[in-house]
């Protein structure tokens, strides 16, 4: 028997506002009354208005930039329902922060993604629901449940919309291979290419060839995330030297940090399709459609709270 009530409650910080009103309009849920403000000197404030008792609560919260402000403002809101003897806390975190520094690949550097996982259970969460984490074993930092989603449904709906012919996937590293694997076989088993990328550094990476004969043929470039936008933008450019027809690219996290936008518009890119899961820039080209996950993530919520199967929302993409 569940320690908690049937009632749903949720509340959302102010990362991003319009996905918390997307799933609250999908689930018919009126999101909690909570004041979620800065003092003076810039520390946060959190009141929740309502009673919690009992209740199963879900935080929308990414953690996108700013995002220690972000992070801070998720655990706060965990240890305000903690406090207000919520009976279940999942923190829905579309996007996961700092989750490329998953391993210690050199001496003295820190697992990001680990310490946010320590912190997210030590403040009182119980439950973890996620969206395309840079690397799925991040989901073993934690000692909770984590049900882990993936974006492709709803992406691969959009594509399709776009009625590409004959379309060849194509992985814009080795890396993303298992991701465009996938792509290609819900594309009734489409061609898969291969970006061969070195990078040089955090921003710079050098293309050397593809994998793959990309001639002619309609492409759809699969990615998690698209932050300064240098990997997704070269892999665009050698694949139209190797002379492909159209190029789309699908990817989760449109971060777009930096020159992001500028390459993209630049890019030789017919169509960018990118996800909310982080609120997306005021001004965007007209090559960029945005591909809302809320009605995923609600039926995701909707699941946990009923105690029923997620694993067709959540199976390996």
């Amino acid at each position: 028997m569940s320690i908690y009530s049937e009632k749903i409650t949720l509340i959302t910080g102010t990362a991003h506002p319009s996905l918390a009103q997307g799933i609250s309009m999908h689930l018919s849920i009126p999101l909690a009354k909570a004041h979620v403000g800065r003092f003076p000197d810039g520390e946060i404030d959190i009141k929740i208005m309502d009673d919690l008792r009992g209740t199963d609560c879900f935080v929308l919260q990414p953690t996108c930039p700013p995002v220690q402000e972000n992070w801070v403002e998720l655990l706060l809101l965990i240890d305000s329902l903690r406090r207000a003897s919520a009976g279940r806390i999942t923190a829905v975190i579309p996007y996961y922060g700092y989750a490329r520094k998953d391993r210690k690949d050199e001496g003295r550097v820190p697992i990001s993604a680990k310490v946010v996982a320590n912190t997210l259970v030590g403040a009182g969460a119980q439950r973890v629901l996620a969206l395309d984490m840079h690397a799925a074993q991040i989901q073993g930092f934690f000692d909770i449940p984590v049900d882990h989603l993936y974006a492709k449904p709803p992406l691969l709906e959009a594509v399709k919309k776009i009625g590409m012919e004959r379309p060849m996937v194509v992985s814009p590293d080795v890396g993303g291979i298992k991701m465009a694997r996938a792509y290609a076989k819900s594309l009734d088993n489409a061609d898969l290419a291969i970006v061969d990328k070195r990078r040089i550094s955090g921003s710079q990476i050098a293309v050397e060839h593809v994998i793959g004969d990309v001639s002619g043929r309609n492409v759809l470039i699969v990615d998690d995330m698209i932050s300064t936008g240098g990997s997704i933008s070269e892999a665009a450019r050698v694949v139209r030297d190797h002379g492909a027809k159209t190029i789309c690219i699908a990817a989760t996290h449109g971060v777009l940090c930096g020159p992001a936008v500028e390459r993209l518009d630049a890019a030789p890119v017919d169509k960018v399709l990118i996800t909310d899961s982080v609120p997306p820039k005021a001004k965007l080209p007209a090559k960029i459609e945005i591909v809302t996950v809320a009605p995923l993530l609600a039926r995701a919520i909707a699941n946990i709270h009923r105690n029923e199967s997620v694993s067709s929302l959540f199976l390996e993409p």
